[in-house]
C-alpha cells in the first residue's frame, strides 16, 4: 500500500502494482486465507504493513493492505469475486492520514449495470460512472493477480479501473533475484512495469501468496517500499 517539513499527499498512488484484466484469461488459482506482515518504508519514514486475505461471505473475499508509521497511516480493501475463471471487485475503501490530513474514497463496482462509481474525498470528475469490461479489477486486487499470473509464461498485461481512470498497465519479467524473507535467502521473479515518471517493481516467490516485496518508484525516486517479514 507511497509513506514542514513538507507534508506528503495523504493519497498516494493507489497501492501497489496495478493492472487488471489479463491478456488470456488464466484458471483461477485456489484461494486460502492468509495474513502477510511486511516492513513498510513510505517517503523515507519507516513502518509496518499487513496484508490479508479473508472469507467475505459465499464466494466472496476482502483482501485487505495496512500501513502505519509515526506521522501516517494508510488503509486499503477491496472484495472480490471469482467470475468465470476471473477474479473481479464487487467494492473497495482506501483512507489515508497525513499527520492531520485525512481522506477516504469508497469504490462499487455494480457488473449488473456494468459500471464503478465512487463517493467519498473524490473529485466530481473522478466519481465516474467509467464502463467496466470482463477481467476488470482495481489495483489492490493485481497484488493477488500478480502472484497468479508471474509463473504462466505470457505478458502480464491488465486494465486498471481505479480512482474514476482507466489505465493499461504492462509488466515484464526482469529475471531472478535473490531476496532475503525472515533471514532466510530465496529466488524471486521480478516484475517490472512503467508508466510515465512512476515505475512500479515486484518480486514474486514460488508458493507466497503475495509479492514478497513490492517497490514503487516516483520520478527516480523510492516512494514506498514493502518488504515481507513473514506469511501464515
Amino acid at each position: 500500500m507511497a509513506l514542514t517539513p513538507k507534508v506528503p499527499s495523504p493519497r498516494p498512488s493507489p497501492w501497489l502494482l496495478a493492472g487488471a484484466l489479463a491478456l488470456t484469461s488464466l484458471p483461477a488459482l485456489a484461494i486460502k486465507p492468509f495474513s502477510a506482515d511486511y516492513t513498510a518504508s513510505y517517503m523515507g519514514m519507516q513502518g509496518n504493513g499487513r496484508m490479508t486475505l479473508a472469507a467475505a461471505g459465499p464466494g466472496r473475499w476482502k483482501y485487505s493492505l495496512e500501513v502505519s508509521s509515526p506521522l501516517a497511516n494508510l488503509s486499503q480493501s477491496t472484495v472480490f469475486e471469482e467470475k468465470g475463471g476471473q477474479w473481479r471487485p464487487i467494492s473497495g475503501s482506501d483512507s489515508s492520514k497525513v499527520l492531520t490530513r485525512k481522506q477516504v474514497k469508497n469504490a462499487n463496482y455494480d457488473w449488473n449495470r456494468g459500471v464503478a462509481t465512487w463517493t467519498g474525498d473524490v473529485k466530481e470528475n473522478r466519481a465516474g460512472p467509467i464502463p467496466l469490461l470482463a477481467g476488470d479489477m482495481d489495483a489492490l486486487l493485481i497484488n493477488l493477480a500478480l502472484v497468479r499470473d508471474a509463473g504462466a509464461g505470457k505478458p502480464i498485461s491488465y486494465r486498471m479501473v481505479e480512482d474514476g481512470r482507466v489505465k493499461q498497465l504492462t509488466y515484464t519479467v526482469a529475471g531472478k533475484e535473490s531476496i532475503d524473507i525472515g533471514g532466510k535467502s530465496q529466488t524471486a521473479t521480478k516484475l517490472i512495469s512503467s508508466n510515465g515518471d512512476k515505475q512500479t517493481i515486484a518480486w514474486v516467490v514460488d508458493g507466497m501468496p503475495v509479492p514478497a516485496r513490492i517497490l514503487q518508484r516516483d520520478k527516480g525516486q523510492d516512494a514506498i517500499d514493502l518488504r515481507v517479514r513473514g506469511v501464515r
